[in-house]
């Protein structure tokens, strides 16, 4: 069973605020496997109301905590996120926990430190625009370290079961680097690690290439807007061989290169070091006619799986011979070298066009269907009137 609030705007304060949606689910609780909260306001009474019915959750798997502390007091919010965080600690089958877009900060993160440090079970935690800060970011990359050794001393589990990781937007900064390279090597498993716009500069770079290269599964990186420079530029060149699984690599916006030098991870791309790749994403990254030329040179060879290369905004000409050897290339396989505003602004016309397309099939088999827009459009009265906009789906 699935249940869903989100985005209806409630403000939820007290006990007596919650109650009427928790009587929804109380009576299938022990089926409840997927709980969304996102874009409503909870406080301290509603929490412990919703934590205590979530004990008896045995079965859930996905809990969205995205975005429900919006107009809260700094004081209200560590209540309530340990009710909540308290109430999963020793959920066996939970897969996901989201704590996206609440602002909490560094001031509010010890309350997340005993289900981060104790739950042996969740495969994706996302922690997205939450102004952690350096200090924040080093309390919690310092709890999934000890949840690894939990983890490992499990003797059915003896390794993480820990996939995605998403922590983009806080500013974490080289301050907090050596610890999430400390958890992450702790771990060794991780498939995807998002952590754009964090602040983290070389030395940090090159920490968290050392301790990603211990997680030999990795198939998606995304490290955009943070600075490399020669330092990290250097490391995760030395890492990318690790990850020979590897299909999407952001290093937009990182400053990859001084000026006139080719990035050491685009020669090593260049070589083989990731033959599975299909997305190479390099804007804004002081890239001239060097770099250019080395990916072109690799792109019948070495690159024969990439469909989409970013390039906008470095230091080429478009009419460069080896962009056009990319742009031909790419546009074989189906796929597109992006190099400038217009391109992009062309792709997203035609990622518009296909959604377009696809809505026009729906309304289209409605449309032959007699009868089915009024009876579709009264099942929806009806619904909305009987569950009052929440969504409960088994």
């Amino acid at each position: 069973m699935n249940y869903s609030i989100e985005g209806l705007g409630l403000k939820l304060d007290a006990r007596e605020d919650i109650e009427p949606y928790l009587r929804q689910i109380e009576p299938n609780i022990s089926q409840l496997e997927e709980i969304h909260l996102c874009g409503n306001t909870i406080g301290v009474g509603a929490a412990q109301a919703l934590a205590e019915v979530l004990k008896k959750a045995s079965a859930i798997r996905v809990a969205d905590f995205a975005d429900i502390f919006t107009g809260r007091l700094i004081t209200e919010i560590p209540t309530a996120l340990s009710a909540l965080c308290d109430s999963l600690i020793d959920k066996e089958h939970l897969v996901e926990v989201n704590l996206s877009d609440n602002a909490f900060g560094g001031r509010s993160v010890d309350p997340i430190v005993p289900f981060l440090s104790k739950n042996p079970s969740f495969q994706i935690f996302r922690l997205n625009n939450n102004g952690l800060g350096p200090e924040g970011g080093t309390v919690i990359a310092n709890a999934l370290r000890v949840n690894a050794a939990v983890r490992r001393a499990i003797p059915i589990e003896r390794r993480s079961s820990l996939r995605t990781v998403i922590c983009g937007r806080n500013r974490l900064e080289d301050g907090s680097a050596s610890a999430w390279a400390e958890a992450f090597a702790a771990h060794g498993t991780l498939v995807e690690v998002r952590m754009p716009q964090n602040g983290i500069r070389m030395a940090g770079s090159v920490a968290l290439a050392e301790g990603l290269a211990k997680n030999t599964a990795l198939e998606l990186l995304d490290l955009q807007d943070n600075t490399l420079s020669q330092p990290g530029d250097q490391a995760f060149a030395a890492a990318l061989p690790s990850w020979p699984s590897l299909h999407t690599l952001n290093f937009s916006d990182c400053v990859l290169s001084e000026e006139g030098e080719v990035p050491q991870v685009i020669q090593a791309l260049s070589i083989g070091s990731n033959p599975l790749l299909r997305t190479l994403q390099l804007q804004n990254d002081n890239l001239d006619t060097g770099a250019v030329a080395v990916l072109a040179g690799a792109i019948g060879t070495h690159l024969k799986a990439v469909t989409r290369i970013e390039f906008q905004e470095n230091d080429a000409e478009e009419d460069d011979a080896g962009i056009q050897t990319l742009k031909e290339n790419l546009t074989v396989r189906g796929g597109r070298f992006l190099f400038s505003d217009e391109d992009e602004d062309e792709d997203e016309d035609e990622e518009d066009e296909l959604e377009d397309a696809e809505e026009g099939d729906v309304n289209e088999v409605f449309a032959e269907t007699p009868g089915n827009k009024d009876d579709a459009d009264k099942e929806t009265d009806r619904l909305a009137d009987l569950l009052d906009k929440v969504s409960l789906a088994k």
